[in-house]
């Protein structure tokens, strides 16, 4: 491979909260990258992975979900999102076939020109196996009507449908130029803000609908340990007294059990011994802290 020929660009994922953003960019970087729940909202920060096809490299930004927003937290992730895709070479609008022309699709689909320019917008149906031909055909065609989509997609993130097709189009229309990043370099995240997602990811699958958005975490320590192994240490903001009791269970089960559950996948995911420890700590007004914000990849003020 000669520089001459290589391509390299940004790949904007858009869409409704819990269109399969995340699965799908874990399925074209082929490792977990992105945190995955049945839960709305559950990414957060522009997470990028970065896949190689050919000698093209395929930087993904996973954007939050867009929503209509309510809170600050809403409102920066929603311009986390706008901002990811008109920055982005392509953007890809993901949505559900099972659920079609939704509200929250109509009014991406209104605000799609303004907001990202002469960006080129490919359209991916994902979930195909959930509806019969006829219907993909009727979506895939009002679509086309309601925006000029330079090319549509089927697939299936989960099951791997139609997602080669997908990355070696987008590895044909990123730029010509040099890599971005090394070769091995899969995520732009530091390992630190990876770790914390899984754990997060672990709470969310735990705690249901309880609290999931009132949580975050944070790796305040990272030591490498000689054996090979690293010792994590993770903080859990609640915002309230209350939430710390949920969080920590009778006896401390429920904390123990995502504890264990997030360490099994850090080890898998870094190929080596982990030895993690979690605390929790009530912090009423972490929603409104602006270094809160900047863990997780957002901009505090875009939540004005």
């Amino acid at each position: 491979m000669t520089e001459e020929n290589t391509r390299a660009g940004f790949v904007a994922l858009i869409g409704e909260p819990n269109a399969g953003k995340s699965t799908l960019l874990n399925r074209m970087v082929g490792a977990k990258v992105s945190i995955v729940t049945h839960k709305v909202q559950t990414t957060r920060a522009r997470i990028r992975g970065v896949a190689l096809d050919g000698d093209s490299q395929i930087v993904f930004v996973d954007t939050p979900g867009l929503f209509r927003p309510r809170r600050r937290l809403d409102r920066a992730m929603v311009a986390a999102a706008w901002g990811g895709a008109a920055d982005a070479d392509v953007v890809v609008l993901l949505i559900e076939a099972h659920r079609g022309q939704t509200d929250g699709v109509k009014a991406i689909l209104e605000a799609l020109s303004e907001r990202v320019g002469q960006v080129p917008v490919a359209l991916a149906i994902n979930k195909i196996d959930r509806v019969k031909a006829e219907e993909l055909l009727a979506l895939t065609k009002a679509m086309n009507e309601a925006y000029p989509f330079v090319e549509t997609f089927l697939i299936s993130a989960e099951r791997g449908h139609g997602c080669d097709a997908l990355k070696h189009w987008l590895a044909k229309e990123v730029p010509a130029g040099p890599w971005l990043y090394p070769e091995d370099q899969i995520a732009d995240l530091p390992m630190r803000m990876i770790a914390a997602e899984m754990t997060r990811e672990k709470l969310t699958l735990r705690l249901h609908q309880e609290l999931p958005y009132q949580l975050t975490v944070e790796t305040e320590s990272w030591q490498e340990r000689p054996d090979g192994s690293a010792r994590i240490d993770q903080m859990i903001y609640v915002s309230r007294d209350g939430h710390k009791g949920i969080l920590l269970g009778h006896k401390g089960e429920t904390i123990k059990s995502v504890g264990r559950a997030a360490r099994e996948e850090i080890e898998e995911f870094l190929g080596r011994k982990v030895h993690l420890f979690l605390q929790v700590k009530v912090r009423e007004n972490w929603l409104e802290e602006s270094e809160r914000y900047s863990e997780m990849g957002l901009d505090f003020k875009d939540g004005n």
